[in-house]
């Protein structure tokens, strides 16, 4: 097998070069997450800190039931682009086929998304199988009867072209009935068909969400190479102990670079980069797309450096085209593709054909060989769904092509389902049209951005910051491609009425919170809102941005799992800080000794007035270390959800709120939560709809909940009528259907 970090047209057997994966059981969220790559960051790291022994899970064992109870069927296995899915597929099949491994099947079938893409027509999953494998002709109908020791492996599922529509009505329940192939794939993973058959599918974390999960059994994430792993992937790319050594010394000082070579993909960009640019060591890259400038710019020296004599051939007259337009036509390529979320290309496309005959192309496109029945073709795809769009972004900033709207739903949110699809190529392009990027792509491949855009990119960053910091809306992908331009000007002219940070229901890593920091270190005074609710935030975390929480006067902290360690830190602001007011603390995991350390807290500085801790562990006692900072300065203190047992004792305190109530507390309560809905794109609001309609059924008859779920329900009502996509219109549907019951 040809591997990432060989010699050309060097081979090492599969067998004696497979650095082992840490596969982590659990559920990695099948909420909507931000571009795939970005989960990374510090959260590998405390994978491998926290127990990691327990949560290692070999090929074998991945259909091993845990509590010897209830089997295991359905396995997801996710990861971002380039982590080893495919690779751990097929070494899944080389050590089957070897008997090197005790999986407990008689026989596997393996099948790529890919490939199904090619069928057009109705069909079974009978001849699914027999188009790549006619030799089982006379052996499918007994191996398909022995389900219980079949094992159907699917790879690729974001590749699938229907991956939207996999939450089917339709059903087959026998092998030879035809249906479309979305169907077919359905009726499999939701047990309609074999259903005592073992299937597992592999996928990136931004399709997984479109997958049937109440069938799923395990959840399976590849969490990529360890510290260690990344030292030995450098040793066999550098093939000296002492330069390799020398080598992830510079990537170790640049926290940017180190955090992404636990993708091992990205890990082998990284090091193409280390070898073949001479100015990495003087100049680190600060940014995604400083990163990529400097890959783009070593593999073209490095193409025309080795590649000599053909380079020259080409640039004789009536060849192909200089550099800058080979790099344009593959930028055009990954755009095109991008803007219609296709990550394949076939030879006979007009934009690949337009590529042929280049040498150069090989340098960032793999080509694999399809096998039809009668024909064969090529398929081609960029080495990593990062370069493709890092392409992209090259291409819509040097040609005339218009800006994609970064935003669009900043006037109408109900336009901005992407999932995150466009994420990190808004981060490209706002790096390169930043003027030190812009002035290397000119140097070093000819390429020039036009100073229209530029200005038309910055003044759009400007009005849609602002936009969000005055509304409460989603930030962080913005706080990212202000940070790709690397120019605190364009921060200071961010100058909104009141300064709002949501950056809720993210997996934040150590790059989100460098950007977040990056931008209110930029800004002064008071900070009205932060919101962190539901991003993972750890003690660490929280330590590093302590002197932003300081000048909070609203923060967020609900549905994270705050230890003690953290609890000391929320009690460090609430002692320093003279402008906190308002703290959110719900469903975050506290009891009685944590509410006491911040009872203690309150009164040293006594400003806070409202303490939101819905959801937790806190019992009476907990409550009555709060009764002598009650009205002053706490008049509120909403407890709802706790483990009290008498109720009663808090009647009388009007600021403290046990159960829910018909007062203002509830109607404000409602308001702030439909104005975050009014803001969010609609996958975001399907997120605060499975929280806000989780609520008992005898609140529903207060004032505030009738004219809150009304509203709600309007709002949602308005999504519908404006949504293009299928999958979306389902998911809200269904909530409109639950709150007319």
């Amino acid at each position: 097998m040809l591997l990432y970090n060989t010699r050309h047209g060097e081979k090492i057997l599969f067998s004696e070069h497979y650095v082992n994966l840490l596969l982590v059981d659990g559920h990695q969220g099948l909420d909507i997450k931000k571009h795939e790559v970005l989960t990374f960051g510090q959260n590998r790291l405390c994978l491998q800190q926290k127990s990691v022994v327990h949560r290692k899970i070999t090929p074998a064992k991945l259909f091993s039931s845990t509590n010897g109870n209830s089997p295991v069927k359905k396995v997801l296995v996710t990861g971002v682009a380039g982590i080893g899915k495919t690779i751990l597929v097929q070494k899944m099949l080389f050590d089957f086929g070897g008997n090197r491994d005790n999986l407990a099947f008689d026989f596997i079938i393996h099948m790529t998304f890919r490939d199904l893409n090619l069928i057009d027509k109705p069909t079974n999953l009978q001849e699914m199988v027999l188009r790549k494998n006619r030799h089982l002709a006379k052996e499918l109908d007994n191996i398909l009867a022995n389900e219980d020791k079949l094992l159907i492996i699917l790879d690729g599922f974001d590749e699938f072209k229907h991956y939207r529509s996999c939450d089917v009505d339709v059903f087959v329940t026998e092998p030879d009935e035809d249906a479309e192939v979305v169907e077919v794939f359905g009726s499999l993973i939701q047990g309609e068909l074999l259903p005592n058959a073992s299937v597992m599918v592999t996928s990136r974390p931004a399709a997984i969400n479109h997958i049937p999960v109440g069938c799923i059994d395990r959840f399976v994430l590849i969490a990529g190479f360890s510290l260690a792993e990344v030292q030995d992937f450098f040793s066999h790319y550098f093939q000296d102990s002492a330069l390799a050594d020398r080598m992830l010394a510079v990537v170790s000082e640049n926290e940017l670079m180190l955090t992404l070579c636990y993708i091992p993909a990205f890990c082998y960009i990284v090091c193409c980069l280390l070898k073949e640019s001479k100015d990495l060591c003087r100049e680190s890259p600060k940014t995604m797309t400083d990163i990529y400038m400097q890959y783009l710019v070593a593999l073209l020296r490095s193409h025309t450096q080795t590649r000599a004599e053909t380079f020259l051939q080409e640039q004789r007259p009536g060849a192909a085209q200089q550099l800058s337009d080979i790099v344009l036509k593959l930028g055009r390529l990954a755009f095109q593709k991008l803007m219609e979320h296709q990550t394949l290309f076939y030879s006979s496309d007009r934009d690949v054909a337009a590529l042929e005959g280049c040498s150069l192309v090989s340098t960032f496109l793999d080509k694999t060989v399809t096998q039809e029945p009668g024909y064969t073709e090529e398929v081609y795809s960029f080495a990593h769904l990062t370069v493709q769009e890092f392409f992209a972004a090259v291409y819509c900033a040097v040609t005339d092509h218009p800006l994609p709207d970064t935003l669009r739903h900043t006037t109408n949110p109900a336009e901005g389902s992407t999932y995150g699809h466009l994420d990190l190529f808004n981060r490209f392009l706002s790096g390169i049209l930043s003027e030190r990027n812009a002035n290397l792509l000119l140097r070093q491949v000819g390429l020039c951005c036009h100073k229209e855009k530029v200005e038309t990119y910055r003044q759009r960053i400007i009005r849609e910051l602002t936009i969000l910091c005055e509304s409460g809306g989603h930030i962080l992908n913005h706080l990212h491609c202000l940070f790709e331009q690397q120019d605190p000007s364009l921060a200071l002219a961010v100058q909104p009425k009141t300064l709002r940070v949501n950056v809720s229901d993210e997996t934040l890593s150590q790059m989100d919170y460098n950007t977040i920091k990056y931008f209110l270190n930029l800004t002064k005074g008071k900070i009205l809102e932060l919101d962190l609710t539901g991003t993972g935030v750890s003690y660490e975390a929280l330590r590093d941005i302590e002197p932003l929480l300081l000048r909070c006067e609203n923060l967020w902290l609900g549905e994270n799992n705050l230890n003690m360690e953290a609890v000391q830190v929320i009690a460090d602001v609430l002692q320093g800080s003279e402008s906190l007011t308002c703290l959110g603390l719900g469903w975050s995991n506290i009891g009685d000794e944590e509410l006491l350390t911040l009872s203690s807290a309150i009164r040293i500085k006594r400003k806070l007035q409202e303490l939101w801790m819905e959801g937790n562990r806190v019992s009476d006692t907990g409550l009555l270390s709060l009764s002598d900072l009650t009205p002053n300065p706490l008049k509120k203190v909403v407890a709802i959800w706790n483990d009290q047992t008498d109720s009663e004792t808090f009647y009388n305190d009007d600021s403290i709120t046990v159960n829910f109530t018909d007062d203002e507390t509830w109607e404000s309560w409602g308001e702030w939560v439909i104005k975050r809905c009014e803001v969010s794109s609609n996958e975001k609001l399907v997120m605060v709809l499975h929280k806000v309609c989780n609520v008992p059924v005898h609140c529903l008859e207060a004032q505030w909940a009738k004219a809150f779920y009304k509203e709600l329900s309007n709002l949602i009502e308005r999504r519908i009528e404006c949504c293009t996509e299928d999958d979306m219109c389902k998911k809200l549907k269904k909530f409109e259907g639950i709150l007319k019951l």
